[in-house]
């Protein structure tokens, strides 16, 4: 088996103790706290203590921050794991990952010093607030909050939503039109880290998603929002700079963490189809489930050797971006396809929460939206091949 098959070396036993940590530990108190009460976050500050004690925490945040410093490619195959629950990245520390990335490379000396190390201990949370109700999420050049500069502060009004964790969360980056509409609409957009107990910052309501009720998902209004000018991220009308650096690193991520779920969801179903009898045979002998176990097989292999190569053109400081899209929407769907197909081995019992399918299976319809539509996606990676074809990830 080649190395971009089965991890080697030092990451082949990390991977070993992170399965057992995510398989025996952390899946068990799933209905636990999926509860969202204080029992639930009792449970998870004694997953998150365990997994410091076993080395699992932060392991692929830079290590001169603190984490453990993992190239892309070794985390591929630990994030696998890690998404095998929906809880794991709240238990391991990878869930500030793509934030502590942004703030390192934008970040100024002293919001590195404020944000980043208790970040990295699990300390805080952070939030982005990128996304408005009154205009289009999948094209942020309609970003209608604005901030205007008055002195040494930033005066900041606007409406957001999907704004995930805010509640939780120490600080939101929120991304408002800065810039007037006579320069290129690329560069009118800014980030500005606004601690979220600022006078003005409010969160309006926990957004009902999808049988999640409340959600982890935020409506935050603006309203004379005041932070000091230093608060800036990045460069005055470089949001957008800003906003790719995060998202093209958190696309792979969740490209990496879906492996997980589907892999799980394959697994529920080969159990279930093994077990259940119906009509004369086990649904193991029947022709139609055995294409869903070999389509299902076959997309997940092909949508995790997409995710390790973009990781293994990312830690080489090559172009990833056709890499990142393509495994982008088609991870979504494979996860999607994947579930879907679990959910109706079960029959009747894959509707019900007595499996994590019927859960699993909104998670997986919310991965063809968050971080840009599958439309959008497609649409830039195919711009981007008929403008070079020789950038096909197999050329």
């Amino acid at each position: 088996m080649t190395a971009i098959n089965r991890p080697e070396g030092h990451i082949a036993e990390l991977t070993a103790r992170m399965r057992s940590f995510i398989d025996e530990e952390v899946i068990p108190q799933e209905p636990a706290l999926a509860a969202d009460d204080d029992a639930a976050r009792a449970s998870l500050d004694r997953l998150r203590e365990r997994a410091k004690g076993l080395g699992l925490w932060a392991l692929g945040h830079p290590a001169e921050l603190g984490g453990g410093g993992l190239p892309f490619l070794d985390f591929v195959y630990l994030n696998e794991i890690i998404g095998r629950s929906e809880f794991g990245q709240l238990a391991v520390g990878s869930v500030s990952m793509q934030d502590t990335l942004m703030l390192h490379r934008h970040g100024t000396d002293e919001q590195r010093r404020r944000w980043i190390p208790p970040m990295v201990a699990g300390d805080i949370l952070p939030s982005v607030g990128l996304t408005e109700p009154e205009v289009a999420g999948s094209d942020p050049t309609l970003i209608a909050t604005r901030a205007e500069l008055h002195g040494d502060s930033w005066l900041i009004n606007g409406h957001k939503w999907f704004t995930t964790g805010v509640a939780q969360a120490a600080y939101c980056t929120v991304f408002a039109r800065t810039e007037p509409d006579s320069v290129p609409r690329h560069a009118r957009i800014s980030a500005i880290i606004v601690p979220t107990d600022t006078p003005g910052f409010e969160i309006v309501r926990s957004i009902p998603t999808m049988g999640h009720d409340p959600s982890d998902h935020y409506e935050v209004r603006l309203t004379d929002v005041r932070v000091p000018a230093a608060n800036l991220l990045g460069e005055r009308g470089r949001g957008f700079t800003v906003a790719q650096d995060r998202l093209g690193a958190g696309r792979i991520f969740h490209a990496m963490r879906w492996l997980g779920q589907a892999q799980r969801a394959y697994e529920l179903m080969c159990d279930r189809a093994n077990s259940r009898f119906a009509h004369g045979s086990l649904l193991a002998d029947k022709g139609e489930i055995h294409r869903y176990i070999a389509e299902s097989a076959a997309e997940i292999h092909a949508a995790r050797l997409m995710t390790l190569d973009a990781a293994r053109a990312m830690d080489a400081g090559a172009d990833h971006r056709v890499r990142v899209g393509l495994v982008k929407f088609w991870g979504a769907r494979m996860l999607h396809n994947v579930v879907d197909r679990a959910i109706q081995v079960h029959g009747a019992l894959g509707l019900t929460a007595d499996t994590p399918l019927e859960r699993m299976y909104r998670q997986a319809r919310y991965a063809r939206i968050y971080d840009g539509p599958d439309e959008v996606h497609r649409m830039s990676t195919a711009r981007r091949l008929l403008r070079s074809p020789e950038a096909a990830p197999w050329r």
